[in-house]
C-alpha cells in the first residue's frame, strides 16, 4: 500500500529522513480493526519522530501519523483515537505508563490503511468534513483537555494562549472563546496575532509582553522561549497548564514565582476517548470547526512537514487521498 514513512533521523534536517512510497498492509491482530484513510492531519509529533525524538532506531521503517479520518470496513465514516493503551489497562488510557500513540510502537496514518483497536475507532460528527474530523485527535483533543479537564476554569475566566499559530494554539483559542472565557493570545509574527484575534481572541500581544491583567490560567505548548512569561502572567492560584515544550524544556528558574504565589503546574497530554466523543459533541453543540490552513495531497506530504518543522502555519496542514 502507498505510504509515508520515516527510515532515519536528522536533527538538522528531519525531511531527509522522509521517504514516500510502498508498504507492506498492517497487520491486523485480534480485537483490531483497519479503516481506509481519507485524510491525516500533521502534528509536531510527526517532525520529533524524523528527528528521532519518541521513535526508536529499531521501530524504522516506520509510517508516520497519529491522526486519520476515513472508512471503517463497513464503509462507515469514522475518525481515530491516536493513544494505543496496554489491552489490560482500564481507566484513562493516557495515564497508562505502557501506552503509545500511532506511530511510534504501531504503523501510523500517512498511508491507504491503519489498523487500530476496534475501541479506538468513533464514528464521525456528521457536520464535519473529513479532513476538519482529522484535524481532532491529536492537537484538537490535546486543547480540549487542557481547557475542560486540566485548568479549573469558569465561563468568565482569563486565559492565555501561548504561540497562536500551531495547531494546538489554533484550538486552544477557538474552543476557550466557544467556552465564555476571557481569551488572551501570543505570538512573535504580527500576521499571526491579528489572524488569532479573527478566530476568537479578546486582545493579542507580542511574545514576552506584559499583560494588562494577571491570567486565570496559561497554556502553555512553547516551552523553554514563554516558561517565564507564562508563571509571571498568572494571578496567584492560578494555573499553568502544559502539554508541549517545542522550544525546548524551561529550566526551573520561576520556583520563587510558584511556590509563594501558589500558582499550580499541572501536565497534560492528549485525551481520551471519551473526550474525544465529547470534543466531537462541543463542535456539534457550538458550530465550531477545526481551522485548515491548507490541504495536500499524501505524495506531497514533505511540503506539509516542512511548514510544521519552520513554523509556517496557522491552523492545521491535512494531507489527503
Amino acid at each position: 500500500m502507498f505510504a509515508v514513512y520515516a527510515t532515519g533521523f536528522s536533527t538538522d534536517d528531519p525531511i531527509a529522513g522522509l521517504e514516500v512510497g510502498e508498504r507492506p498492509d498492517p497487520d491486523v491482530p485480534d480485537g483490531w480493526t483497519t479503516v481506509e484513510v481519507k485524510a491525516a492531519s500533521i502534528n509536531h509529533h510527526d517532525v520529533w519522530s524524523l528527528r528521532g525524538v519518541g521513535l526508536r532506531e529499531e521501530a524504522l521503517p516506520m509510517i508516520l501519523g497519529c491522526d486519520a479520518a476515513g472508512l471503517d470496513e463497513d464503509g462507515n465514516e469514522v475518525l481515530v483515537h491516536a493513544v494505543i493503551s496496554d489491552p489490560s489497562w482500564r481507566g484513562d488510557e493516557t495515564l497508562d505508563p505502557r501506552r503509545s500513540l500511532l506511530s511510534e510502537k504501531f504503523q501510523g496514518t500517512f498511508a491507504e490503511k491503519v489498523a487500530v483497536p476496534r475501541h479506538n475507532v468513533i464514528p464521525k460528527p456528521e457536520g464535519l468534513s473529513l479532513a476538519e474530523a482529522a484535524c481532532l485527535p491529536t492537537a484538537w483533543l490535546t486543547a480540549y483537555r487542557m481547557l475542560f479537564t486540566q485548568s479549573g476554569l469558569n465561563p468568565g475566566d482569563s486565559v492565555l494562549v501561548q504561540g497562536a499559530g500551531g495547531g494546538v494554539a489554533t484550538a486552544l483559542i477557538m474552543l476557550a472563546r466557544a467556552a465564555g472565557y476571557r481569551v488572551y493570545a501570543t505570538s512573535r509574527d504580527e500576521d499571526k496575532r491579528k489572524r488569532a484575534l479573527d478566530i476568537g481572541a479578546h486582545e493579542v500581544v507580542e511574545t514576552g509582553e506584559r499583560l494588562p491583567v494577571r491570567m486565570d490560567a496559561v497554556m502553555e505548548t512553547v516551552g523553554k522561549a514563554t516558561w517565564s512569561h507564562s508563571v509571571k502572567s498568572l494571578r496567584p492560584g492560578g494555573t499553568v497548564v502544559v502539554s508541549g515544550a517545542t522550544s525546548g524544556d524551561a529550566s526551573p528558574t520561576e520556583l520563587s514565582y510558584i511556590f509563594f504565589q501558589q500558582k499550580r503546574v499541572v501536565g497534560s497530554t492528549m485525551g481520551t476517548r471519551d473526550e474525544l466523543h465529547r470534543l466531537a459533541q462541543f463542535l456539534d453543540v457550538t458550530g465550531v470547526r477545526p481551522l485548515i490552513d491548507r490541504e495536500i495531497p499524501m505524495d506531497q506530504a514533505a511540503e506539509g512537514l516542512r511548514a510544521v518543522a519552520e513554523g509556517d502555519v496557522f491552523g492545521k496542514i491535512v494531507l489527503t487521498r
